[in-house]
């Protein structure tokens, strides 16, 4: 219900916080949680070009968004177990002033420490709508338009996450496609509310390859709920962090829709939404 806030469960929330949406800073709030308690993070950072997300300005100095995003995966690596996995989704950005972020962003993580596993190619399909051509049909200054993003998956301190084999719910099928490193995956058409969401099929394919049930998975930039609707209905547990009030609303009723498969461990619904102590837009 908009406006519901969680109880305390046992005392402060950080005693269990997991299976939750919380509002509150990245940072602020990584830096309270048990350290190596998360097996995989997944998430899309604010492309810093002006986007309208609800409570975050999109619009930073270029120097001052990767050293924000520099403290953001340094936290993040506290959290993760020996092993755990982080898959961050990130483009290209501009054409004119064409800026390769993600390699900036993969320069960055491995300089604090984090092994790159691979890149995965997500072909989003979009080709029959771009307009911006350049000179067309001339070599004078012809467009690139990407149809694709990256998402690049790291590793903390060890290429092999254990785990109980009972709690792969991978097919053989699915591994055998999911391993080519090329998705086709439309992008999002139901938007909920959120300029820039994750389709849950790529999600999905990353919660299947990359962890086992029972695991814990991350968003710290979660928007309207995405990874952590797709965690429960995977039978995996979740933590849910944006610094907007509308979209964890939005994401507690979403977490709510998506029930956990028949035979698995109960993964519980959002109680309501969890206030984080400290301030709830991460500045520079």
């Amino acid at each position: 219900m908009a406006g519901e806030r969680a109880p305390d469960r046992d005392g402060p929330w950080t005693r269990e916080p997991f299976d939750r949406v919380v509002r509150g800073d990245a940072i602020a709030v990584l830096d309270r949680l048990p350290a190596e308690s998360v097996h995989l993070a997944i998430t899309s950072p604010p492309y810093n070009v002006g986007i309208a997300y609800a409570g975050y300005a999109d619009d930073r100095a270029h120097a001052e968004y990767l050293a924000w995003l520099a403290r953001v995966w340094a936290a993040l690596h506290r959290v993760l177990v020996p092993g755990g996995r982080f898959a961050l989704n990130v483009a290209p950005t501009s054409i004119k002033e064409f800026r390769p972020i993600h390699h900036e962003l993969a320069h960055d993580m491995r300089r604090l420490g984090y092994i790159l596993r691979t890149e995965i190619i997500w072909y989003k399909q979009t080709m029959g709508r771009r307009t911006a051509w350049g000179s067309w049909r001339s070599p004078a200054n012809p467009h690139i338009v990407p149809s694709w993003e990256y998402v690049l998956v790291f590793s903390k301190g060890s290429w092999r996450l254990d785990g109980d084999r009972a709690a792969i719910d991978i097919t053989a099928k699915e591994f055998q496609s999911f391993s080519d490193g090329f998705w086709s995956i439309p992008p999002e058409r139901r938007r909920r509310g959120h300029p820039a969401p994750f389709p849950s099929a790529l999600i999905e394919r990353l919660a299947k390859y990359y962890s086992y049930q029972g695991n814990v998975l991350l968003d710290m930039f979660g928007g309207t709920g995405t990874v952590a609707a797709v965690a429960r209905s995977t039978g995996r547990h979740y933590l849910h962090i944006d610094s907007s009030a509308e979209y964890c609303e939005l994401a507690v009723a979403r977490i709510r829709e998506a029930a956990p498969p028949r035979g698995t461990p109960p993964i519980p619904p959002p109680a309501g939404v969890t206030e984080a102590e400290g301030p709830v837009e991460s500045a520079p």
